[in-house]
């Protein structure tokens, strides 16, 4: 989609909208960044694994209320070749919001190696492959934002999430060294370090031990996925030299 300007002069300019992909989009904070960035003028390419009838309908209101476009898709965001045929559509792409995760909550004893290969393939294995697919393009036209949603614990290490940490860290060490390798190509690339969001994925918490958790958090509330939206927003319209950070979105919890 294309927006039209006139000058004073009564001269139109046409000017491309800018494009970005959301991974793990139908719900949560994938749905609150595709939000966010719709409403800031972005057409949208969007991912699911499952949730495609949900993902579409987010799409089809984003497309109506915000006058964008969107394409939707659902696959396991892990399979290289489904992400090749993916980025063999996409012709042009500004953002990279790598958001697909999953977590695993139990004692590393009871974790089998295929949950344990679940975990790292979602939430790790799949930057390593949008990035190696996004970054032909965004280097050719030396501009582009990737940023990554990853979790505190990506950064401390919690008990009864092992592989969730460790998939979370491999993010942030990921981030990291790809925003040094990318430096001289103008493209910037962040991570999101999450602390406790109102999402689907703390819905395994009692009342009670919400309630707890919620009285560690010094801001004395859960995060909303809005606000992960709100900060992607701004990393992607903010300070180009503002590259290589995990930035830690947590209410002062951590």
């Amino acid at each position: 989609m294309k927006n039209e300007f006139f000058t004073r002069k009564g001269m139109m300019i046409i000017m491309e909208r800018k494009k970005a992909l959301v991974t793990g989009a139908s719900r949560g904070i994938g749905a609150a960044v595709a939000t966010a960035l719709a409403q800031a003028g972005y057409d949208l390419y969007l991912t699911c694994h499952h949730n495609l009838e949900l993902l579409e309908k987010l799409a089809y209101h984003l497309e109506d209320s915000c006058q964008v476009t969107c394409k939707c898709y659902a696959f396991p965001v892990y399979e290289e070749k489904a992400v090749q045929k993916m980025f063999s559509e996409i012709p042009r792409l500004d953002v990279l919001v790598n958001n697909a995760g999953i977590s695993y909550i139990g004692l590393l004893t009871d974790m089998t190696y295929e949950e344990w290969q679940q975990v790292m393939r979602t939430n790790l294995d799949s930057c390593f492959l949008t990035c190696k697919e996004a970054l032909p393009g965004m280097i050719r036209q030396q501009k582009g934002k990737i940023i990554n949603i990853s979790s505190v614990w990506g950064n401390v290490g919690a008990s009864m999430e092992v592989a969730y940490s460790a998939s979370k860290g491999g993010m942030n060490a990921f981030t990291r060294a790809l925003a040094k390798e990318l430096g001289p190509s103008n493209i910037q690339v962040n991570a999101i370090a999450c602390g406790v969001i109102d999402t689907d994925m703390n819905q395994c918490f009692s009342e009670e031990e919400r309630q707890a958790l919620i009285e560690e958090i010094p801001a004395d509330r859960m995060g909303r996925p809005q606000e992960v939206g709100q900060l992607v927003v701004q990393l992607c319209n903010g300070n180009d030299y503002l590259t290589g950070q995990i930035i830690t979105l947590d209410g002062g919890w951590i």
